[in-house]
């Protein structure tokens, strides 16, 4: 049942990714200003941040079967009810509903699959999961954008609805056999572990550091590249194309037999290599106006993403056990949402250039890559 898991994170993925390219003219279009449209593209970050700490806590508490249910229907639900907005006030109160509902299913659907994941595979299975991450972030933005051209972005949205419904029903078929087990543990003493707990285990310090700072470099190119791309001269195509790049290469590493050495090489290691091969990428893509060059420096962003990702999933896994693992999974994702906006926005209330906000994510990237093996030693 783990490739149906995979298929609940790739969708998941995908509502987030086929956002992007749709909101702002969506909102721009109810006659939203730049604040308010800005706070609608925001919105989502901030509540699935939330959504994600809850699911977490839930999720150790009635096990991910049930959490992940209701994460599946909600979001259907919330997705269906942008058919009904007609003014900017609305949109944002479903975006911050449909962020809130969003964020119980990644946490859930990660925590099942690392407690159905044998620990000499865990490598490979986060691997693969991160495989179904990376296609969502070239599908995604691609699908949504063709289908919005011709049709509209509510349109976008109900399709991603149905899905979603879909996989609910589908969850309650094939996944029930969790709750059972789940039944059958339950006369265990309950264990609990606070968020000070979880912060004293080096391991989960460090995963909580790559996945913030992981994100944290996302939002600078997301930010910056197509800003770059523009004043070289080159279209929005341009920049589309050069994100597919790093996603086509993170998933090449990831399906390859190269995805073994995450279960050979110790976690950290790899986690430094891929942490710093991006600080460098992204010191390069901001000294480089080549664009051919930028495309071998994404490629090299693609590995170092593909490193990086497996890498502190497995981290999480060795440090947690399955009693409090919902919880730590809660906490990971939403430093992952936290990354983005501060990503984002760190760079922008700085006034930062493209050439600027590259430089800083990569210094950051190489720095916390070489304090991640000073920890690990220490």
């Amino acid at each position: 049942m783990r490739l149906f898991v995979y298929i609940i994170i790739f969708f998941s993925f995908f509502d987030l990714f086929a956002q992007l390219p749709i909101m702002s003219p969506f909102a721009q279009n109810l006659g939203a200003t730049p604040f308010i449209t800005g706070l609608v593209v925001g919105m989502y970050s901030f509540s699935n941040t939330i959504g994600n700490v809850i699911s977490g806590l839930l999720t150790d508490k009635k096990g991910p079967f049930y959490i992940l249910i209701f994460g599946l229907f909600a979001t259907s639900v919330s997705l269906f009810l942008y058919q009904l907005v007609t003014e900017p006030m609305g949109l944002l109160l479903i975006r911050f509903v449909h962020g809130l509902v969003a964020g119980f299913i990644v946490p859930a659907a990660f925590t099942y699959s690392a407690n159905h994941t044998a620990s000499e595979k865990r490598g490979k299975g986060v691997a693969l999961s991160g495989a179904f991450v990376g296609l969502a972030a070239i599908v995604g933005p691609a699908m949504s954008g063709i289908i919005a051209s011709k049709k509209s972005e509510v349109f976008v949205l109900g399709i991603t609805g149905s899905i979603m419904l879909l996989l609910s029903i589908l969850s309650i078929i094939l996944l029930r056999s969790v709750a059972l087990h789940k039944k059958t543990i339950i006369t265990k003493p309950v264990q609990t572990a606070s968020i000070k707990d979880l912060i004293k285990k080096e391991g989960l310090l460090i995963a909580f550091a790559g996945a913030f700072f992981l994100m944290f470099s996302q939002g600078v190119l997301a930010y910056m590249l197509p800003i770059k791309i523009i004043h070289l001269g080159f279209d929005a195509k341009t920049s589309g194309l050069l994100l597919s790049t790093f996603g086509f290469i993170a998933i090449l590493v990831f399906i390859m037999p190269t995805n073994r050495i995450f279960d050979r090489v110790k976690p950290i290691k790899t986690l430094a290599f891929g942490m710093a091969l991006m600080g460098i990428s992204m010191l390069l893509l901001g000294q480089t106006e080549a664009l051919a060059l930028m495309y071998i420096w994404m490629g090299f962003y693609g590995v170092g993403f593909a490193f990086l990702f497996p890498s502190i999933n497995s981290l999480l896994i060795d440090s947690t056990d399955t009693f409090y693992r919902g919880k730590a999974y809660g906490y990971f994702y939403a430093f992952f949402s936290i990354g983005v906006v501060a990503g984002s926005s760190v760079t922008g209330f700085f006034e930062l250039t493209a050439n600027d906000g590259f430089l800083l994510a990569g210094i950051i990237l190489l720095v916390t890559s070489l304090l991640s093996i000073w920890v690990d030693k220490k």
